[in-house]
């Protein structure tokens, strides 16, 4: 897949806006410079160089090729594009590349869109997909542990509250802004679905006051 890396690339440098590059790289903090690809359009290069495609080893080894090849922050960018692709798509063997990329790109812009490939897993094979996720949600890093935690964003009805326990309560303790921001989103979103349940749940447990903030937003 060598050359849709290439063309993915060159589409990304052609769209490539200098005057918002400086800008986008001191908001998101990052060290590999940034092109000035506004991110739908960088998913949507991805989408389109990829659209027909049904190899999903191929389409794995193309999103690692992006990844670690990656120069500027939009080819990382387009990289989790291609982990959305439909061959993908509640595919198990994209759990290691998941963990490389959260491991490695450790930040939020990373971590939340990955989110989605796990509630995929959790939608088409639930029991292995919540093994996952808890053993996530007591890991060294806290940018896994971030994942697990907002691993069911979206879900609505569907989600497991069993589950959504599990993965808050080891985390509950800790003083990582992006884990109480986490917390605190995880809770606000199940809110939307089961309101009594998120107060209970929050009355029953100490927490920050930025996930409490977080959990109660809306109600």
């Amino acid at each position: 897949m060598s050359e849709v890396a290439d063309r993915i690339r060159a589409e990304l440098r052609a769209a490539a806006d200098p005057s918002r590059a400086a800008g986008a790289q001191a908001y998101m903090k990052s060290a590999m410079p940034f092109l000035g690809v506004r991110v739908p359009e960088a998913r949507a290069i991805a989408k389109r160089e990829t659209k027909g495609q049904t190899d999903a080893a191929a389409l794995r080894d193309l999103a690692l090729e992006l990844w670690d090849e990656a120069s500027h922050r939009e080819e990382r960018y387009a990289a989790l594009a291609v982990l959305a692709a439909p061959p993908l798509k509640a595919d198990p063997a994209i759990v290691p590349i998941i963990e490389h990329v959260v491991r490695t790109g450790q930040w939020w812009d990373f971590t939340d869109e990955l989110a989605h490939r796990i509630v995929d897993l959790l939608e088409a094979d639930p029991l292995p997909a919540a093994a996952l996720v808890r053993g996530w949600s007591v890991d060294p890093d806290f940018w896994i542990r971030r994942v697990a935690i907002i691993a069911q964003l979206g879900r609505r009805e569907r989600t497991d509250p069993v589950l959504l326990a599990d993965v808050i309560e080891p985390n509950l303790g800790d003083s990582e802004f992006f884990i109480r921001k986490a917390i605190g989103w995880a809770l606000r979103d199940y809110a939307r679905t089961a309101p009594d349940w998120v107060r209970d749940y929050v009355a029953a447990h100490p927490m920050s006051g930025l996930s409490r903030r977080e959990a109660l937003k809306h109600l």
